[in-house]
Order: structure tokens, then C-alpha cells, then sequence
């Protein structure tokens, strides 16, 4: 049974999560790394609701989780459907944001990267995440000395990098802004609390 402190990071994240996406991302029409920039882009493309093309993508990682680490898979699943959740449910309030509050592409793609990469960064402390990137990340983790938050950065460029070929360059640019901001705040979120084995077999 999940504790309430465990709980109560999910919920914070994935309201950090959701803001950062909806309400800094997508009205510039800029990526992030991951699943969530997989998402991202079949929104774009087609209109798909952002949450559900989260869940839709995670499905092959969390068949990996099952069958390799219980633990991981268990304290992965609520974040990913609470997560995917609120960042639906906020979509409707973009307006209401963009009418009170005027930024820049510039500012918009780090400031939604941070405020994502801090949102993963407070599940990742207390050994949850919503799946994806962010759960492989975890994996390797508990093989390679590496803080998580550069992990899922290196992770983020790859997919960023494929992205680029369907964005022009003013939008690579500031994606690969948002994936630095991200992973900053996730490294920072990270520092000193998840070990490379953060989940006993």
C-alpha cells in the first residue's frame, strides 16, 4: 500500500508536471524529451489528448517493469495515471493562464521545462515516477553511477534530436531548453537522496 507521503509527492508532481506542460509548453508549441515529447508531438500532429498519449506509450515500459521489478512497476502506475490525469485536466485552464500571464517562447520553454523536470524530480525523491523515460532511467540507474536527472536528460536529447526533423529551428532550440531546464531541476530534486539502486530486487 502506497504511504502518504509517497502519495502526497505523486499528487505535487504531477500538479508541477501538469502546469509545466500545459501552461508553458504547449502554447509555444515546444517539446520535451521522453514519452512526454512523443506525446507531445502526436499532439501537435493529431490533436491526441496529451494524458492519454502518455498512458498509450508507457504500455511497453511498465510490460518491461512487470516482469522485471514489481516494486518499480507498482510504485510507477499511480504516478503515471494521476499525472496523465492532471495534465488533462488542466489543459482547459490554458486560456485563463495566457490571458493573466504573457511570457515569452524563450522564457515559456525553460520555465515549463523546469517546472517538469521539478515535477519528476519530486516523485523520482521519494521512488516514484509516472513511467517512461523517468522509469528507464531508474533502471539504468541501478547498473550505471549516474545521477538520474542526467540520465533522462541524455534520454531527452535522443528523442529531442528526432524530433527536430519535424520542427523548425527556433522550435529545436527552445526544446532543447526545456530538456536542459528539466533535467537541471531533476538532478537538483535528485541530489543526495536516490542511490544507483533505489529499489531492492
Amino acid at each position: 500500500m502506497i504511504s502518504a507521503r509517497k502519495f502526497s509527492a505523486i499528487l505535487t508532481g504531477s500538479l508541477f508536471l501538469a502546469a509545466g506542460i500545459n501552461f508553458f509548453l504547449v502554447p509555444f508549441t515546444v517539446l520535451d524529451g521522453g514519452i512526454i515529447g512523443i506525446s507531445l508531438i502526436f499532439n501537435y500532429l493529431t490533436g491526441l489528448k496529451i494524458g492519454i498519449g502518455i498512458m498509450l506509450c508507457s504500455v511497453p515500459v511498465f510490460i518491461v517493469a512487470w516482469f522485471s521489478s514489481r516494486a518499480i512497476f507498482y510504485n510507477s502506475i499511480i504516478g503515471l495515471i494521476v499525472s496523465s490525469f492532471f495534465i488533462d485536466f488542466l489543459e482547459p485552464y490554458q486560456y485563463y493562464f495566457l490571458y493573466y500571464i504573457e511570457l515569452s517562447s524563450f522564457s515559456s520553454a525553460i520555465l515549463g521545462g523546469f517546472m517538469v523536470g521539478t515535477g519528476l524530480g519530486i516523485m523520482l525523491r521519494y521512488e516514484t515516477s509516472t513511467g517512461g523515460t523517468d522509469l528507464l532511467a531508474q533502471f539504468i540507474s541501478k547498473y550505471v553511477p549516474l545521477n538520474v536527472g542526467f540520465i533522462i536528460f541524455l534520454m531527452d536529447g535522443l528523442i529531442i534530436g528526432i524530433g527536430g526533423l519535424l520542427l523548425s529551428g527556433e522550435i529545436f532550440l527552445h526544446s532543447l531548453l526545456t530538456i536542459i531546464a528539466g533535467g537541471v531541476a531533476t538532478g537538483l530534486c535528485t541530489m543526495g537522496r536516490i542511490s544507483i539502486h533505489p529499489y531492492k530486487p
